[in-house]
């Protein structure tokens, strides 16, 4: 089972994480997204991987690094996450509400689309 955080709670998540393995958070969305709206690294490590190439790219994550999942609603992170717990990551949770939440609850700068 996937673990749903909002992106209000994130800095709770933030602060359980191992200081030997830091934070991930990673966006799933194509490039033209992350051009249209992107988030600030603060207290993680941003890395932007397409869902469509996570396979392929997989061997560029640490399996023992907390890994937040980011997609534009939910739902692409969600199948990542999924993915990820699949291939031995322990600690995958999914951002619930995706970018569109992050605006609504951690930074409005954050443009919605």
């Amino acid at each position: 089972m996937i673990a749903h955080i909002h992106p209000a709670q994130l800095n709770d998540w933030l602060a359980g994480a191992p200081a030997d393995h830091p934070p991930l958070v990673l966006d799933v969305r194509e490039p033209w997204e992350l051009q249209t709206a992107s988030v600030r690294a603060e207290g993680f490590e941003l890395v932007a991987i397409p869902m469509g190439e996570l396979s392929g790219r997989l061997a560029e994550l640490d399996p023992e690094r907390p890994t937040a999942c980011l997609c534009h609603h939910g739902a692409r992170s969600l199948r990542v996450a999924a993915f990820l717990q699949h291939h031995g990551f322990a600690q995958v949770v999914n951002l619930s509400g995706g970018i569109e939440a992050w605006s609504l609850e951690r930074d409005p700068s954050v443009p919605r689309y």
